[in-house]
């Protein structure tokens, strides 16, 4: 296998580990998003039907209060608890498909170079996409807490879509380029 053109964000990890550092991140990256999504249970209402989802996309101060408004305690500590619990998800994820974008592209980099340098620049955005959702989840925190500042809603909403857009093409790079990989395996055993 072709290592990729541009730095390899995981190039402290040897060849023979990457496949079970990968199983073990799917696996921390799956359990995370259980325990999210139990947590995001009591936040969904009218208005915040996407429950948190709902809350980092407010983007102004009256859209977050609202949603704030029609919390109850009980749902506020749950989205506390959310927004703790996403330090470590962002961390796993960010670990999970930035490892999955630079295998794939290991592969692809000796038939495709372009779309194997890809991946690796992909592996580095999941880190940047990581960095965002930790300023999104500051923001949320001080609304969360009160604060009224009106700059707080944009700036978790800025973060949010930089971090749904990296993480959204990290995906998209690993189901074309898993699809890409299979087929190259298929087209040299009919061969």
């Amino acid at each position: 296998m072709q290592d990729c053109k541009f730095p390899d964000p995981f190039r402290w990890l040897c060849d023979e580990h990457r496949k079970g550092a990968l199983v073990l991140s799917l696996t921390l990256f799956l359990v995370l998003l259980l325990v999210m999504q139990v947590l995001d249970g009591p936040l969904k209402s009218p208005a915040a039907p996407r429950g948190i989802i709902s809350y980092e996309m407010a983007k102004t101060p009256l859209a977050a209060q609202r949603i704030l408004a029609s919390w109850s305690d009980d749902a506020k500590i749950h989205a506390a608890f959310s927004l703790g619990i996403d330090y470590l998800f962002m961390v796993v994820y960010a670990f999970f498909i930035g490892l999955a974008c630079v295998q794939i592209s290991r592969i692809l980099s000796a038939r495709w170079p372009t779309i194997g340098r890809l991946g690796c620049l992909l592996a580095w955005g999941q880190f940047f996409a990581a960095v965002c959702d930790a300023v999104e989840n500051l923001a949320l925190f001080r609304l969360l807490i009160g604060s009224t500042l009106e700059m707080w809603p944009l700036a978790a909403w800025s973060c949010a879509v930089v971090k749904f857009s990296l993480v959204g093409m990290g995906w998209l790079y690993i189901l074309c380029g898993g699809l890409m990989v299979v087929a190259a395996k298929q087209s040299t055993i009919h061969r």
